[in-house]
């Protein structure tokens, strides 16, 4: 679970540098970047949820 966690705040960071220079630079590719970004954290956010669930019943 603990990987899990590291894997989704880099993918965090990555998202927030990335729409930050579609918002403020009105880069483009970057707005690309972060919507896929975006897709892959709510991926590890269910991923997490399912192992957060787990450890629970234990």
């Amino acid at each position: 679970m603990e990987k899990l966690f590291a894997n989704i705040q880099a993918q965090f960071e990555a998202f927030a540098k990335d729409a930050e220079a579609q918002i403020v630079k009105g880069n483009k590719a970057a707005g690309t970047r972060a919507r896929k970004a975006a897709l892959e954290i709510t991926k590890l956010m269910k991923d997490f949820r399912k192992a957060s669930v787990e450890a629970a019943k234990k």
